[in-house]
């Protein structure tokens, strides 16, 4: 089951990104580059044991895996130990893996964290790719991110093999007839049931808050007084409950690509059915389209999926109607996707379901040999954690048309995402929305995107609104893509650069074209 609702990565592929991390095993493996961490904070997190507060983090030269070689240039690799349990600081820990490169000049400011979202995406694997693009921010900061507990190298958790994985895309995500709707909720159910025989007890413990005081425990043993960060997607949620839990601890703060806080479960299926829907219509718009019909063309092409999925050159597979929806919002993350969108949904009215395919391959994490990454199992089991809410059947069906007339693309999809998500989950969620109030925290900068599909424009201003008067600001870009940072706007990145780099808060409000 792909998964398009609540938020995604920076971009949907970015978990295809490569570079490995482990602790080092050999004297040259040791070496930092020959520039040694600083000490452990002054500015000590509440309630840790000495033992984990005073731990040196051992940086070593990253190690490959079969995915991928080793990240190029001078990326260290290390080991945070963190309580497995955060209300019981004293017992048994859990390993976080973290990657580094030290900032290149020498007016350092300190460390800047990054998070790219999800939840789910490897900070280890996206950071080193990602450094081109923030290469202006190098010079001052340590570059520095992590694959939260239960991601990827940080105990990551796997629900499914990869066969099972390729048996679900024939699951219907729109269920049409009680049977498609029974074999829906049970597809749901065991998955659930093969996330908690992989993380056992950790299925408890990877809750938002429980990263975001992981990023407290980490900002202190790194040396740093205040917590440097850049938050991207789901990383703009994780930053809003860090701020409300430490706000003392605030340092320079970017959130870009806003998820709305306010929203609860219908309300994130509602939102990313609107922002992807309005995504499709600049789209269709820049094909010489009426976005209406060109709407109503891409429903027909997926309900003739849904009766008879199409031939691809994929040997015995099929592209059906969830899939190619998947590989319809792909390529809408990111305006440069909008020609290869083109050509998959030209071929698809053609016959050929294979451009669509490798497009919903390239989302799901799925590799030519049939390998799958683990982006949605970790995902899942983190905002499952989190929300509370379980909408059933019953409740979803009466909200459909609702969410098919707000989108007659994605609406059907994301309203039955609601009542399949987390069914019949092993662990009860912990809240409807996330609190992020963060009064007497320093100004965070808030960055809206008004094309962005998968966190829509307004969260940025509601964000703003709850981290409260004086500390939200906002920035608004207006443009395409999920993102606004390094996507091609002067005005954005000359902001965000200003603030992290000299301090500069912008007016709240201002508005780049």
């Amino acid at each position: 089951m792909a998964r398009l609702v609540r938020w995604t990565a920076l971009t949907a592929a970015a978990a295809l990104l490569t570079a490995g991390c482990s602790g080092g095993s050999s004297d040259e493996d040791k070496d930092d580059g020959g520039r040694s961490s600083a000490g452990p904070s002054a500015v000590a997190p509440s309630g840790v044991p000495k033992a984990l507060a005073s731990q040196t983090l051992d940086w070593a030269r990253c190690k490959g895996t079969d995915d991928a070689p080793a990240p190029d240039g001078d990326w260290r690799c290390a080991t945070l130990k963190a309580p497995l349990d955060w209300s019981d600081p004293d017992g048994e820990t859990i390993d976080l893996a973290l990657i580094r490169s030290r900032a290149s000049g020498d007016d350092r400011i300190g460390s800047l964290l990054f998070n790219f979202g999800g939840p789910g995406g490897s900070g280890v694997s996206m950071m080193p790719s990602y450094a081109d693009t923030v290469s202006s921010l190098h010079e001052r900061y340590d570059l520095v991110s992590w694959d939260p507990r239960g991601v990827a190298a940080s105990e990551g958790v796997r629900c499914r093999t990869d066969e099972a994985m390729e048996a679900a895309e024939s699951v219907d995500s729109t269920p049409d007839t009680p049977a498609e709707e029974q074999a829906y909720l049970e597809d749901a159910a065991d998955f659930g049931e093969g996330c908690e025989k992989s993380a056992g007890k950790l299925m408890a413990h990877v809750s938002t808050t429980d990263t975001a005081r992981d990023m407290d425990l980490m900002r202190h043993v790194l040396g740093d007084a205040k917590m440097h960060y850049f938050g991207i997607s789901y990383g703009t949620e994780l930053g809003g409950v860090y701020a409300h839990l430490f706000p003392k601890h605030v340092g320079r703060v970017i959130l870009d690509a806003v998820v709305d806080p306010s929203a609860d479960t219908m309300g994130h299926a509602e939102n990313q059915a609107r922002g992807f829907q309005r995504a499709l219509d600049d789209y269709l718009e820049s094909t010489g389209q009426d976005p209406a019909q060109g709407s109503r063309k891409i429903a027909d092409l997926l309900e003739r999926l849904d009766a008879e999925p199409l031939p691809t050159s994929s040997p015995g597979r099929k592209l059906t109607q969830t899939l190619a929806l998947t590989g319809i919002v792909l390529p809408l993350y990111s305006e440069s996707g909008w020609p290869a969108l083109t050509s998959a949904l030209e071929a698809a009215e053609e016959g050929d379901g294979s451009e669509l395919l490798a497009l919903a391959d390239g989302y799901n994490e799925r590799d030519p040999s049939g390998r799958y990454g683990t982006t949605t199992h970790s995902q899942r089991v983190i905002s499952c954690l989190d929300d509370k809410q379980r909408p059933t059947v019953e409740e979803t069906k009466k909200l459909l048309p609702r969410f098919e007339r707000v989108s007659p693309v994605f609406g059907a999809f994301l309203g039955w995402d609601t009542a399949g998500w987390c069914h019949d989950w092993p662990v009860a969620g912990q809240h409807e929305t996330p609190e992020v109030s963060a009064p007497g925290a320093a100004p965070v900068l808030v960055v809206g995107n008004t094309g962005d599909p998968a966190t829509p424009y307004e969260g940025a201003r509601r964000m703003a609104d709850e981290l409260g008067k004086d500390v939200g600001v906002v920035l608004t870009w207006k443009g395409e893509g999920h993102g606004a940072y390094g996507s091609g706007s002067d005005c954005v990145d000359s902001a965000v650069d200003a603030y992290l780099l000299k301090g500069t808060v912008p007016k709240d409000g201002k508005v780049c074209s």
